[in-house]
């Protein structure tokens, strides 16, 4: 009964209607796409072939079966028989192989003009550095549609995966060893992705998103982007100073200040994502609020400390944080 509600439950697992990373119906990526093409080639002749095989062995149980007055057949030993076993599963892997090999060539070459990104896996965030734009942002991956995207990856302490399922499949992180992913947004669109390696206690919590822009309004958020901060008013002056002088700027940069760590996530225009904390968090001041009073507690395992702030440094921070567009 246990054995048949749980398959149950995995059936009607994949049948969700808001299934986000469900690449098997809609893939909006070349090597989706590619992918799923070999995927359908494979799983057609694997169908087939169970068939085949189940059709034959219910005939020989039947056929050759024992009864009485006769003896149930025996092939072991026969030539012939084991040959063709041993050939014809040898064909259809090299067949398989031709498509599996195109495949694994085309995903991997880098077409020209490709737009280049650094990705560091940590320890549970993803940074992003547009290497040709001397910027970085976290968690948020904003690309055009239409343009190949050639990402480098870095790990900072462990291994990680990355893995976008409607636009391309995964790429383990390796600390001291660069990996690289090529891949092209076809449809406009917010793509949900996660780290596909466990990498530690919040592994499950170690998301990322995909942001596929028409190329003018990528170039409009590039511009944004590349600008420092701009100055603060009256109104969070002390959240800016309470940054630049308390722990923050051990580990965040803001750029346009003296602010300029790299161990954790730039925050120069922070107010204009839509989530942090390793895509986990929708950004609004409840949510930063409550991340500033204990991050562990939010996220397990997150290297931010309890700074035990006050109420009012908290509303500062919050204030000063909010304002980063």
């Amino acid at each position: 009964m246990g054995a048949a509600l749980l398959a149950l439950m995995l059936l009607l697992g994949g049948c969700a209607e808001n299934a986000p990373q469900d690449f098997l119906n809609h893939q909006s990526g070349t090597n989706a796409k590619k992918a799923d093409q070999l995927w359908d080639i494979t799983f057609l002749i694997a169908v087939v072939i169970f068939f085949i095989v189940e059709g034959l062995l219910v005939f020989a149980l039947v056929r050759f079966r024992h009864k009485p007055g006769r003896e149930a057949a025996q092939f072991h030993g026969n030539t012939k028989l084991e040959v063709v076993l041993t050939v014809i599963p040898a064909l259809i892997l090299a067949g398989l192989a031709i498509p599996s090999l195109k495949t694994i060539f085309d995903i991997a070459q880098v077409p020209e003009g490709s737009l280049e990104i650094k990705v560091t896996g940590r320890q549970f965030w993803w940074q992003y550095d547009y290497t040709d734009f001397d910027f970085a942002t976290a968690n948020e991956l904003h690309i055009p549609v239409g343009q190949f995207v050639h990402l480098t990856f870095e790990g900072a302490d462990v291994i990680h995966s990355y893995w976008i399922p409607r636009l391309t499949g995964t790429q383990d992180i390796v600390p001291g060893r660069q990996n690289e992913l090529t891949f092209r947004a076809d449809e406009p669109g917010r793509y949900m992705g996660q780290c596909k390696e466990f990498c530690g206690i919040s592994h499950a919590n170690m998301r990322l998103i995909v942001y596929a822009m028409e190329p003018s309004d990528f170039q409009a958020w590039l511009s944004e982007q590349q600008r420092p901060a701009d100055p603060v008013s009256s109104d969070v002056a002390a959240g800016e100073k309470l940054f630049l002088e308390g722990k923050c700027v051990n580990c965040h940069a803001i750029q346009g200040t003296d602010a300029a760590a790299t161990t954790a996530p730039d925050l120069t225009h922070f107010a204009s994502r839509t989530t942090f904390a390793g895509a986990m968090f929708e950004v609004n001041e409840a949510n930063l609020a409550e991340w500033l009073r204990d991050p562990p507690a939010m996220k397990p395992g997150v290297l931010m400390p309890d700074y035990g702030l006050t109420e009012d440094e908290i509303d500062q921070l919050v204030a000063y944080l909010m304002s980063l567009e």
